[in-house]
């Protein structure tokens, strides 16, 4: 806990420390996609690919998961009201945006694409596993790029927020310093 000017304990800090850390897990989560899960299954045939596709969508659904996926958008939000007063805070109401678009495009496209593919059925029962595939692969892939960018933009805002206030604490812990009489 830190002080705020009127001298109160606050949680500001930890609260944007901890929707940084939540929004850089969703980064990675987007971003190890989008560079190695995906690239590494348009290698495999459609019947593995849709596989694999349903078995990720099933165990993706878990409270870890969802901890930090819901957390960084609460986080955020808690944090841009908290820090509403501040130097910084446009910076993290510009993260909150972000995230929150990357919130919306998982949750009106990237989630109804995934219970299309569940509605498939077992990919040995597919009558035509590259015509689901097609209707899955390229939509999901390129939605899921504008996530990881938007994701890592919003993980960079904060961690610029984060900077900001540690800074402009360290300038008040040294300004206050030496004004004391432990400093002469």
């Amino acid at each position: 806990m830190t002080q705020n000017s009127t001298g109160r304990r606050t949680t500001a800090g930890g609260v944007l420390g901890a929707a940084t850390v939540a929004t850089g897990l969703i980064a990675g989560v987007f971003y190890v996609f989008a560079c190695a899960v995906m690239p590494a299954l348009a290698r495999s045939d459609d019947r593995v690919y849709i596989e694999v596709m349903q078995n990720i969508n099933d165990v993706i659904q878990n409270p870890v998961f969802f901890l930090s996926f819901l957390g960084a958008l609460v986080l955020s939000a808690l944090s841009a009201w908290q820090l509403r007063g501040s130097p910084g805070r446009w910076w993290v109401f510009a993260a909150l945006i972000a995230y929150a678009l990357v919130f919306l495009f998982t949750v009106v496209v990237n989630i109804p694409l995934n219970n299309d593919l569940a509605h498939a059925g077992a990919p040995a029962g597919v009558a035509d596993p590259a015509a689901v595939r097609a209707r899955f692969e390229g939509p999901w892939v390129a939605w899921n790029v504008v996530r990881a960018l938007l994701s890592t933009l919003a993980l960079a805002l904060l961690v610029r927020a984060l900077f900001l206030r540690g800074r402009a604490h360290a300038s008040a812990y040294l300004a206050s310093a030496a004004g004391s009489r432990a400093s002469r």
